[in-house]
């Protein structure tokens, strides 16, 4: 059975297998055959407590995985969901990625924007570079995962290179090595410079937006970033909408509605 993508009820799911990345992270399985494209992602509702948007980190034909990151209460609650829980889910929703396989491409990784990611690279070649970076080792999301090499980073050093994502990726296109896409997903700030060095470079650029979402499909205008509405539009966008988008790296809406700058808004998303 599949999930029309105009349907807007919650399918009730209990979580097949727990597996813990690390202490830091937590991935659910559910046994579905859900439809789905790689930067898509869906309303996962725990009775009780909240609905959050998580993408699909794990995807197969017979059944599927979102992984959790435990920051606030919902997270915190989700990562102690075990085999049996019952969870709801919406969706899938918004715009994935724009993915051409036989190009030579970067993905670029911020701490737990590995998870959005993941299921694009297993659709890519192996002629493609992965940079990974989190604030230290023990932030890095699947480090063993994929069967194409990656390179490492983090801000304390505890791993790999000691400095950014876009240090080697500089690193990379000073080399001489010709990228047809970057794909980047982590934190805003992190992928703002990634796009500010692709468009230095002219190479295209496909971004992961978060923002605070509620309806998932374009209605409730919760997640509206510049002009764009983010659940509806992206949540991935390219070079294109990138330039005339204002609130990209600046600013971003609270529950309330009310705008702020990205420190705050993330600050608040933490403890939610």
């Amino acid at each position: 059975m599949t999930i029309p993508m105009t349907d807007q009820k919650h399918i009730m799911l209990r979580v097949e297998e727990k597996k813990m990345e690390s202490r830091e992270f937590a991935t659910l399985f559910f046994q579905y055959a859900l439809p789905f494209a790689p930067g898509q992602f869906i309303m996962v509702w725990i009775p009780g407590i909240d609905e959050k948007p998580y993408t699909l980190s794990y995807h197969s034909d017979k059944r599927f995985a979102i992984t959790i990151e435990a920051k606030g209460i919902f997270s915190q609650k989700a990562v102690t969901l075990d085999k049996g829980d019952l969870v709801g889910i919406r969706g899938p929703f918004g715009k994935g990625f724009d993915i051409k396989p036989d190009e030579t491409v970067a993905v670029v990784a911020g701490g737990f924007g590995m998870a959005p990611l993941a299921t694009l690279v297993e659709t890519l070649n192996k002629n493609t570079t992965i940079i990974h970076g989190a604030k230290s080792k023990a932030f890095l999301l699947y480090p063993e995962r994929f069967n194409i090499q990656r390179q490492f980073c983090t801000d304390d050093g505890s791993f790999g290179h000691k400095g950014l994502v876009t240090d080697l990726l500089e690193k990379e296109i000073a080399s001489g090595k010709h990228f047809d896409c970057v794909y980047t997903c982590g934190p805003e700030i992190m992928m703002y410079h990634v796009f500010t060095l692709c468009e230095h470079h002219h190479i295209p650029c496909q971004v992961s937006l978060e923002r605070y979402m509620r309806c998932g499909f374009g209605v409730c205008g919760a997640c509206v970033c510049g002009k764009q509405v983010v659940c509806r539009d992206g949540p991935v966008f390219n070079t294109d909408a990138l330039r005339q988008m204002r609130d990209f790296n600046t600013r971003a809406l609270l529950k309330s509605g009310k705008a702020v700058d990205l420190t705050e808004y993330f600050s608040w998303r933490c403890k939610s």
